[in-house]
């Protein structure tokens, strides 16, 4: 948990939580605080497994998980390949759009490409958004030309690539995978006009509503996610999220691979839904380390 990035609180609040929850369950869980720590403790051999909850950076990006698989240590959640393909937002697509699976058009801008020109090819509102973070971090939705520049500049703070994706206006939906189950799905209805890192973290108004579809609708998209999991190689457990147009139609949007376990968060409200409580989520969750890694591919 925890660890130096941009995610860091949001990781301990996590963190608490399944360290509080395994307890429960009579597993003697300890915290560790970011990736150093964890081979200091590797190294002196006090753990058995480990649950990975460090978001984002190292803790999504195949590097604990192949230093977990190097020392041969099993771990909860996607292996290697997934996790570093789904933290990098263009890579994913690439790979979905390979699939033939449906997300919005895009532009992958490198150093120094045209900010402009990819939008106006795009067509106005956009999204400018990092492509290596997650929880809604340097995200900006621009609806005018004049107010690229801007939404560049906050990016641009962050590693990686920036990609520039047609904003989809209609609903916001997420789906949690544990095992090889989708979860009903969430429609998300923040108070504002967008779901930011406020309305995720910090806001007590903003509604859920689960499932967020019935019928065919709901299993179409539950089908979706699935087949977007499956795609990018993951295995284990995971939150894919999508956007719903007016007309009807998803798009993905991104995978995490290592989801938020906060009181705010949306795998265990949709665990909660098929009546898993949090204790009970966080053992099944425990219970994928039981499972190799090799391979990247859903158990």
């Amino acid at each position: 948990m925890g660890g130096p990035g941009s995610e860091r609180e949001v990781s301990l609040d996590s963190g608490r939580n399944v360290v509080a929850a395994l307890q429960s369950r009579a597993v003697d869980a300890t915290a560790v605080d970011g990736v150093a720590a964890l081979i200091e403790a590797l190294q002196a051999s006090r753990y058995d497994r480990v649950f990975n909850i460090l978001h984002g950076g190292d803790g999504e990006n195949g590097v604990v998980q192949g230093l977990l698989e190097a020392m041969h240590i099993p771990y909860t959640g996607t292996g290697v390949l997934g996790a570093a393909l789904t933290l990098d937002k263009i890579r994913t697509k690439q790979v979905w759009q390979a699939a033939g699976l449906p997300t919005p058009p895009y532009h992958r801008l490198t150093p120094g490409a045209d900010v402009s020109k990819a939008a106006q090819a795009l067509g106005l509102p956009v999204v400018v958004k990092p492509s290596l973070e997650g929880s809604s971090v340097g995200i900006t939705r621009v609806f005018d030309a004049a107010d690229l520049p801007q939404a560049v500049a906050l990016a641009r703070r962050y590693p990686g690539e920036l990609l520039v994706e047609r904003l989809i206006e209609g609903e916001e939906y997420t789906v949690s995978i544990l095992g090889e189950q989708a979860l009903p799905s969430i429609r998300i209805v923040p108070a504002g006009a967008y779901y930011d890192y406020h309305a995720k973290y910090v806001a007590d108004d903003t509604r859920y509503i689960c499932p967020g579809l019935s019928g065919a609708a709901e299993a179409q998209m539950c089908d979706l996610a699935l087949a977007a999991f499956d795609a990018a190689g993951c295995r284990g457990w995971a939150r894919v999220d999508l956007m719903r147009d007016h007309a009807g139609n998803n798009y993905l949007l991104e995978i995490n691979t290592t989801p938020g376990m906060t009181s705010h968060s949306l795998v265990p409200k949709a665990a909660q839904a098929r009546g898993i409580d949090f204790a009970e989520l966080v053992w099944r969750i425990l219970e994928t380390s039981l499972v190799p890694a090799h391979g990247g591919t859903r158990p």
